[in-house]
């Protein structure tokens, strides 16, 4: 049986602890640019983030867990949002995070958004490690399927 340490509760810790100072420094140290400059890109990143983060929850289920491993008995899913992405959540996080920098036109909020999208490419490796040991098929799975933005698909045909 592994513990809880050893199923990834510091990734989570500090992910908690990323968000949070994110959360409190962008609105503290505000106003480096006029706020109308990002307002749109801002709530863009922001629409991005709750399309992909609600899908990804929806999408998980019973497998969702903060944790970067697989839930215990959890099965892959492929289907839905993951066919299209594998790291929804953290796309998610990534985005709310760059977006709440901007709609406060704030540089240190940008930085340490920047310091959380780096955090979350770390966990996400560390992540697919584990599902890797898991899941016979994630290896194919993950060259089939981006991280993190979808891809653009041309139609074809008519």
């Amino acid at each position: 049986m592994t513990t809880g340490s050893d199923r990834g509760t510091g990734w989570v810790v500090t992910q908690m602890v990323l968000l949070g100072a994110l959360g409190a420094l962008a609105p503290w140290q505000r106003g480096h640019w006029p706020v109308a400059a990002s307002t749109l890109p801002g709530a863009l990143l922001f629409a991005y983030a709750a399309w992909a983060g609600v899908a990804g929850v929806r999408g998980l289920g019973r497998n969702l867990t903060p944790l970067p491993a697989p839930r215990i008995g959890g099965t892959l899913v492929t289907s839905g949002i993951y066919a299209r992405l594998r790291h929804p959540l953290y796309s998610s996080l990534m985005a709310m995070g760059l977006g709440w920098a901007l709609l406060w036109s704030s540089v240190p909020g940008l930085v340490l958004a920047g310091g959380l999208c780096v955090f979350l490419h770390a966990k996400a490796r560390h992540e697919e490690a584990r599902l890797r040991e898991t899941f016979t098929d994630y290896a194919d799975y993950s060259r089939r399927v981006p991280r993190y933005l979808p891809r653009v698909r041309r139609r074809t045909g008519n």
